[in-house]
């Protein structure tokens, strides 16, 4: 099956064409770039070299029906709700990275994204693309909103103690680092080598549009409206996610019954790793994966637990999950071109 990538400049998109490029069904098909338009992949990224021999197009909703069954969108916000209905109303299955589906209320994204919404219907048609949560929803689909990376790294985390009834839900903090590939390929002062070596700093204190997809999910979930404290900072990294979650637990609970609780939620979602009581994950443990491990620690002191958990932003939050939802809208095995061994060091 061929794959069309649009947006294919950045991180995200590169990384779904590696991804792409080993997978056992799935092969690249047309490159879509809108400011890079008849230049050769390899010269955007030289790492590539012959190993993929493509000269990126610009959009064209017929040429990609006729060449391609499934479409990967890795562009900015604003963008991706245009495209959509050309591709879907040709039989194409799209997969958004961009965020511009992920909210239900059109006035929410208006607010948050600072872009005009897209059509409710599209919204409508479209299903979140956290597959530990709605797989079965996914595989019916023709439209999935691929999850954000912090929602995805503290959803995952936070899920098993909000559907179990243990977390006190009026009092839940998410403090949250990133690598600066997060911010995406554009130049900036605020990613500028000298502003972010040696140096960290919180960023969009309560105005970071992946609050109200946090808070979507957890009350979809729940069935009770959560709130969250979330706080996004940027590391000296380039790649990964760390995200320790507090929350006040409603009753007494071990760590070794929390880790028991989180390992039967997860029983059969391979992407997903417990970790062993006593045992913290780091973001370097899951570079260049799909992996999402979890650590745990129950305080009886503080009546409160607190969650470690660790994605990399570009294959868990991003390209690994819209390759994991392709392989679950297609029926194959859910691990079908991502079950690897993470980079280490």
């Amino acid at each position: 099956m061929r794959a069309a990538v649009i947006g294919g400049t950045g991180y995200s998109a590169i990384e779904l064409i590696r991804l792409l490029d080993k997978h056992p069904v799935l092969e690249v098909g047309p490159i879509i770039s809108s400011s890079s338009a008849g230049t050769e992949l390899s010269s955007v990224f030289p790492h590539t070299g012959e190993l993929l021999d493509l000269r990126m197009g610009s959009f064209d909703a017929k040429k990609i029906t006729e060449s391609s069954e499934i479409a990967f969108l890795a562009v900015p916000p604003g963008i991706s709700q245009s495209l959509i209905p050309q591709l879907v109303e040709n039989g194409i299955k799209c997969i958004d990275l961009s965020g511009d589906l992920r909210l239900k209320s059109p006035g929410q994204y208006e607010e948050w994204y600072k872009q005009t919404p897209a059509e409710p219907k599209l919204i409508a048609e479209a299903v979140y693309g956290l597959s530990e949560l709605y797989s079965e929803e996914i595989k019916n689909a023709s439209i999935i909103a691929n999850p954000g990376c912090y929602p995805t790294a503290s959803l995952l985390g936070l899920m098993p103690v909000i559907k179990s009834g243990l977390a006190d839900t009026g009092s839940i903090i998410i403090d949250a680092k990133s690598g600066v590939s997060g911010a995406g390929r554009g130049v900036s002062l605020a990613t500028h080598f000298s502003e972010i070596n040696e140096n960290m700093k919180a960023y969009k204190l309560g105005t970071h549009q992946h609050i109200p997809e946090i808070e979507q999910i957890l009350t979809e979930q729940s069935g009770r409206e959560i709130t969250v404290t979330f706080t996004a900072h940027l590391a000296p990294m380039t790649r990964g996610i760390l995200a320790t979650i507090y929350v006040n637990l409603s009753q007494a609970i071990s760590t070794k019954e929390i880790i028991e609780l989180y390992q039967e939620f997860y029983a059969g979602h391979p992407f997903i790793r417990i970790r062993d009581e006593g045992s913290l994950p780091a973001t370097k443990e899951v570079s260049g994966s799909n992996f999402c491990d979890i650590g745990l620690f129950s305080d009886k002191r503080t009546g409160r637990l607190t969650i470690v958990s660790v994605i990399d932003n570009l294959m868990k939050g991003a390209a690994g999950q819209a390759i994991q939802n392709a392989n679950l809208m297609n029926g194959w095995d859910i691990r079908a071109g991502l079950y690897d061994i993470p980079h280490y060091p």
